[in-house]
């Protein structure tokens, strides 16, 4: 029970405080980077961009007003967890918004501008869409979606909604530098949240088809302590069947993997290509 409880606390610290970092992540690309250049990565922070240099409304206070309908309704459909840590979420983006507001952008540079504005901002989002935050706009509608899909790409909703906000941008700022601008801080924040949240695992998988399958399989569990599966396969053109070694592999295990399989059969044919994500003992454990 006391074990239980423990575990309970230790998640809520952590969910409470990678809503705050995550939060003050994305304040970082927005107030110091994309706000000063007129950039946006879409979702409530470009419609509170419009705002703030139509009306001189803070930012800030302006993305708090627009989430207020998205927070009834993800009460509703997610849980009153998820509705207070997304409150949470959106007002400490507001704050850290408006407080970082105060200081001097890092650059007037567009190009950096939006390159470090967009990871920054894919960093913090990918920070609380991992502790099941978030702070309202796209990554709250994104995350519901996923919710009832799980196979949909988070980073593909979210750039979906921020493309057609950002068109919004540009139409208001009549400049088309703006949304080429903002395209390359989408883009980069897509990628970054696919790291982050989807996981990127620099591992490869290998095949490897030869006569000697067996003494190669036993070379590399031997000097690399990994593992490999042997898939029976024929070859069209000889008409012979073979064993078809497949192994997973670190990048740095790679080179070693292809000098015993030469060493052992010189004629053997390999396939290298990279794996999305392995989970697994020696890998991702979930």
């Amino acid at each position: 029970m006391h074990i239980e409880k423990r575990f309970n606390i230790k998640k809520i610290i952590i969910e409470i405080g990678g809503t705050i970092i995550g939060a003050f992540v994305m304040a970082i690309g927005i107030s110091l980077f994309l706000l000063p250049n007129q950039l946006s990565t879409g979702g409530v922070s470009g419609i509170a961009v419009v705002t703030y240099y139509l009306f001189h409304i803070p930012m800030g206070t302006m993305m708090l007003l627009i989430n207020v309908p998205l927070f009834l309704l993800s009460m509703y459909k997610m849980g009153k967890s998820f509705f207070v840590k997304s409150i949470l979420g959106t007002v400490s983006l507001s704050i850290f918004i408006d407080i970082l507001d105060k200081i001097e952008p890092l650059t007037q540079d567009r190009v950096l501008a939006s390159v470090y504005g967009g990871i920054m901002l894919g960093l913090g989002t990918a920070i609380l869409l991992k502790v099941e935050s978030s702070t309202g706009g796209s990554d709250l509608i994104s995350y519901m979606a996923k919710k009832y899909n799980p196979t949909i790409r988070t980073s593909n909703v979210i750039a979906i909604i921020d493309i057609i906000i950002v068109t919004v941008n540009m139409i208001f700022f009549k400049e088309i530098e703006i949304g080429l601008y903002s395209a390359i801080a989408i883009y980069l924040m897509g990628k970054i949240i696919d790291i982050v949240f989807e996981g990127v695992y620099f591992t490869k998988l290998i095949l490897i088809v030869s006569d000697k399958s067996e003494e190669i399989s036993k070379e590399i569990e031997e000097k690399l302590q990994r593992g490999s599966t042997g898939l029976y396969g024929k070859g069209m053109y000889t008409n012979q069947e073979k064993l078809v070694l497949m192994c997973a592999a670190s990048r740095g295990d790679v080179a070693k993997i292809k000098i015993i399989a030469r060493k052992i059969d010189p004629r053997s044919f390999i396939i290298i290509t990279n794996s999305r994500e392995v989970v697994g003992l020696g890998f991702k454990r979930i």
